[in-house]
């Protein structure tokens, strides 16, 4: 009786454990078809169009495509006004992110809402507002023409104004949930030491908030570097002046099929660049 009850009491929970972990790892595993179809679906009607166009790039008369003194001058415009488009936002950015952060003010969701707009709303409208804004005949602009001489559209200054229209509201977005991740209480520490609002600021939070002003600097810088609609509308299509790289691309599309792919690689090298860049920030599983 006693030995016919040890082996079964012995050999009971050594069957049960192995059995619940393959179920376990079988459970983790399965992919359910209903989603994996739609979610291969997806994955090739994105990839598909970016393999077509490194399928089609001429890649014999690429170096010359790109050699050419038409595309380096839009290349360097591109990077110049996307990197000034991007000090513009750091500068200006910053503390408004600071203010939606840290600040409690009668309408600061509109004011947030407002600070997003330019993330839904179409380039081309951005465009037209900037022009009945600044302008030669529009509410700042006037003003600007007729008292000091200055006129922003179409203007190399007009590609770095629209830009940063459009590409600020990312890093904005960026830096303020930045800080509302960090804990204010370093800041608060400071100033009970003795240190001013902006020495605690500029000592102790900018480094907190370093890598949120980093990514969303980055992408900022990105999103400029891409902007065709509200360059076109503001600023021209100039070359040397106004032309950027999109609408260098928008251009050589109806002329030269094969320079504008080869544009478009450029520009998918940087963008493929930048995500790599993020990837640690904001694509790392935990």
């Amino acid at each position: 009786m006693t030995s016919l009850h040890k082996p079964g009491a012995a050999t009971g929970p050594r069957t049960d454990r192995p059995r619940r972990r393959r179920v376990g790892a079988r459970g983790r595993r399965g992919v359910p078809l209903p989603l994996l179809l739609p979610g291969l679906l997806a994955l090739a009607f994105l990839l598909l169009p970016l393999v077509a166009l490194i399928i089609r790039a001429p890649w014999r008369s690429l170096p010359d495509q790109l050699s050419s003194t038409e595309v380096w001058q839009a290349l360097q415009l591109s990077l110049v006004s996307a990197t000034a488009a991007t000090a513009v936002s750091l500068v200006l950015g910053v503390p408004l992110a600071w203010l939606l952060a840290r600040t409690e003010f009668p309408g600061r969701g509109l004011v947030r809402a407002l600070v997003t707009l330019p993330l839904v709303l179409p380039p081309v409208v951005g465009g037209v507002a900037l022009l009945l804004a600044l302008g030669r005949n529009g509410v700042i602009g006037k003003v600007l023409d007729s008292w000091f001489g200055i006129t922003l559209p179409f203007t190399t200054t007009g590609v770095v104004i629209a830009e940063a229209f459009v590409a600020m509201p990312f890093l904005v977005i960026s830096v303020e949930g930045t800080l509302r991740a960090a804990d204010p209480r370093f800041e608060e520490a400071a100033t009970t030491l003795g240190a001013s609002r902006l020495t605690a600021f500029r000592r102790v939070t900018l480094p907190l908030i370093a890598p949120g002003i980093a990514a969303g600097a980055v992408l900022a810088w990105a999103r400029a570097l891409g902007e065709f609609g509200a360059t076109i509308t503001f600023a021209g299509n100039f070359p040397g002046r106004t032309q950027t790289m999109p609408l260098a691309v928008y251009l050589a599309l109806q002329n030269d099929p094969d320079a504008a792919i080869s544009l478009s690689l450029v520009l998918l090298a940087v963008s493929i660049a930048v995500l790599a860049g993020l990837r640690d920030r904001w694509m790392a599983t935990p």
